[in-house]
């Protein structure tokens, strides 16, 4: 019978606790063999318990959080609004020759009675950098008469579009002219349409300009991609689940006819308010989902909201409906490996903060669609990764989208401190010839590796004692034992590590066949 130390996780006053404790039998197969993890040669991210098996001493998983830079855009044109948000964010290498990092937005007003402005238009940005952003004129759809905007999409069917979300789309299969899917939600009749463009500026919709899903509120920022990992497309919308907001996901063959929708699960997470999903494969690790859901709160006009800023613009909002005025919202992280069960941390990824009347209304802090790779602003300091959160939501004549930064595959750790702590994987087997960390220590801090065999006994040669101490701060570092670096000889067989940290974070792990620097 085989044991293991499990993770289990309660909450004790909003907090989460991890806990190490002897588990009931696991990974047993018929015959008693033990089910080996196959890592191949992929990125593995510390952002769940997929790699662990025990932790020892004080390490323990820690979820980290966006770097707050500048404001992007401004959404302060005639056509835009207070109510700017849905956004969707990707980088097109293949667009205009060099690469642009390009931008679909709805642009909306919402004055302070709740009503509407004008129309909900799709807006478009684009950027050479992912830091600087321009709106150009599409020429496409007229505003008070003139084409000479950032429109990308009016109507369907003669109403507004609520949402646009688009993809570069990767399916081997896919048909000229369709290199570009978006999904949105529309009316006449409601529901939700599925596009298809040759550049991603000129849009027409499939199924003859009708719903290719009914029967749901769609009322968020709906998504659709074609996910490597299953030959098929994936969308996430909106439903509710006894008066709760959540997430569906249903697949398809050809981006037209869609499977039955099922609710997410989060095994261990408590029943939260989910706003927007914002899942798609992290492009580091295609193989591992990653969802930056809005998190909805309302806990009625107690004393709190009054004291939040802009009362006076609470107070007009609320005389619509009190939850306008009330309801604030955060950032949440969840990651998923078969894209319904997410892992998703309690704890906000993205807080509102100490910023004014920027950052705490009902709409604010909502993420885009999804992460981009770019250079960073900070002296020599390697590639990261750019978030793009909204603010200034619903609370004067504009709204704006910020910036934020993370480091490469930085949402989470095994983190310990100077105390020091451990942990070991469960069994696996892996391709290639290094082990390669992603880490990040203290002046004093380390990190060692130990590989062991299935049972848990150290492998001669790759020993804790063997191991070469590592430390500094790196996405891509090699680590060596006595006998060198290259772990070629032992590709295919099962074994563990063990990973003794101290004032240390290692965020991701991968076995590589890319030749080791001095």
């Amino acid at each position: 019978m085989i044991y293991r130390a499990s993770i289990y996780r309660t909450s004790v006053l909003g907090m989460t606790i991890f806990i190490s404790a002897l588990s009931w039998p696991c990974w047993a197969q018929p015959g008693g063999a033990v089910k080996v993890l196959d890592l191949g040669s992929r990125r593995e991210l510390l952002v769940d318990d997929y790699l662990i098996d025990s932790f020892h001493g004080a390490a323990r998983p820690r979820l980290h959080h966006p770097v707050r830079r500048e404001i992007a855009v401004v959404h302060d044109a005639p056509w835009e609004g207070n109510g700017g948000g849905y956004h969707t964010v990707f980088y097109d290498r293949d667009y205009k020759e060099t690469g642009r990092y390009r931008m679909y937005y709805h642009a909306w007003h919402i004055p302070s009675d709740g009503g509407q402005d004008h129309p909900l238009y799709i807006g478009y940005c684009e950027s050479k950098d992912g830091i600087h952003w321009e709106k150009p004129e599409l020429g496409l759809v007229a505003f008070n008469g003139s084409k000479a905007n950032n429109i990308v999409l009016g109507t369907i069917n003669g109403r507004q579009c609520h949402d646009l979300s688009v993809f570069k789309d990767t399916n081997p299969a896919a048909a000229p002219g369709s290199e570009y899917k978006a999904v949105g939600r529309g009316q006449n009749p409601a529901g939700l349409y599925a596009f298809k463009s040759p550049d991603g500026i000129h849009w027409t919709a499939y199924n003859d300009s009708q719903p290719v899903m009914t029967g749901h509120p769609f009322d968020t920022q709906n998504l659709a991609f074609w996910d490597p990992n299953i030959g098929k497309y994936r969308a996430y919308i909106r439903d509710f689940d006894n008066g709760r907001r959540d997430i569906k996901m249903a697949t398809s063959e050809d981006f037209v006819h869609w499977t039955s929708r099922q609710f997410l699960s989060y095994p261990g997470a408590p029943a939260e308010q989910l706003y927007t999903n914002q899942i798609k494969p992290y492009y580091r690790a295609p193989h591992l989902l990653i969802g930056f859901p809005a998190r909805y709160v309302d806990r009625g006009w107690i004393d709190a909201p009054r004291r939040l800023p802009s009362l006076e613009l609470r107070q007009q909002r609320a005389k619509t409906h009190p939850r306008y005025g009330s309801a604030v919202t955060d950032g949440l992280l969840m990651t998923s490996r078969d894209g319904l069960s997410f892992h998703r941390w309690d704890e906000a990824f993205l807080r509102p903060g100490l910023r004014t009347r920027h950052n705490w209304a009902y709409g604010d802090n909502y993420l885009a669609w999804h992460v981009v790779e770019t250079a960073s602003t900070e002296d020599d300091s390697p590639r990261e990764l750019s978030l793009y959160a909204s603010e200034s939501y619903f609370t004067g004549k504009f709204s704006r989208l910020r910036r934020y930064t993370l480091r490469l595959d930085g949402f989470a750790s095994v983190f310990a401190p100077r105390a020091g702590g451990e942990f070991v994987t469960k069994p696996l087997i892996f391709a290639g010839q290094h082990l390669s960390l992603n880490f990040s220590t203290s002046a004093a801090g380390s990190i060692r590796v130990e590989l062991q065999n299935a049972a848990g006994r150290p492998i001669e040669g790759y020993t804790l004692a063997d191991c070469s101490e590592v430390f500094g701060d790196a996405t891509d570092y090699v680590v060596r034992w006595t006998s060198g670096a290259d772990v070629g000889a032992l590709a295919g067989q099962p074994l563990r590590l063990r990973c003794v940290l101290r004032e240390a974070d290692l965020y991701a792990l991968q076995f590589t066949s890319k030749p080791a620097r001095p």
